[in-house]
């Protein structure tokens, strides 16, 4: 901070022991360094709380961005969350419409869709299963 080298501050002990004497100058030298002593706690106390000052501002701005990645990922679920329920509302739509329960139509490889089930009837024992087969298609030879 100061450039002051060693023969300087000889020169100032030097004036100082001159102009205050031998009897003084102890005195003055403790009172220079406690004068010295709160100049550096103050500067160490008003550094410090700079620093801590600079810390919580940091901190605030890390809890910002936080908070709006968790904003972020939030939104994104929402929109995955309602985008699944608009494929499941779909899904179930087409699983309810007539066509779901109309007789077996041929897919377009050729391949013959399986019949609906008929519904159990009132009463029926639930633990048996009727075996149905679908209708056999003779080739001619």
């Amino acid at each position: 901070m100061f450039d002051i080298g060693f023969g300087e501050l000889l020169l100032i002990a030097v004036v100082a022991l001159v102009v205050l004497g031998p009897e003084r100058l102890p005195k003055a030298a403790r009172f220079a360094g406690l004068w010295i002593r709160r100049a550096r706690n103050q500067w160490d106390s008003v550094k410090q709380e700079l620093e801590r000052e600079l810390q919580a501002e940091e901190l605030q701005r890390n809890l910002r961005n936080v908070r709006q990645s968790v904003q972020q990922a939030e939104r994104e679920l929402q929109e995955g969350a309602t985008q699944l329920h608009g494929q499941v509302d779909a899904l179930r739509r087409e699983v309810d419409s007539p066509a779901a329960s109309a007789p077996a139509e041929v897919a377009g490889d050729g391949a013959q869709q399986a019949p609906a089930l008929p519904a159990p009837a009132a009463g029926a024992d639930e633990t048996t299963v009727e075996a149905v087969d679908p209708p056999r298609q003779e080739r001619a030879p």
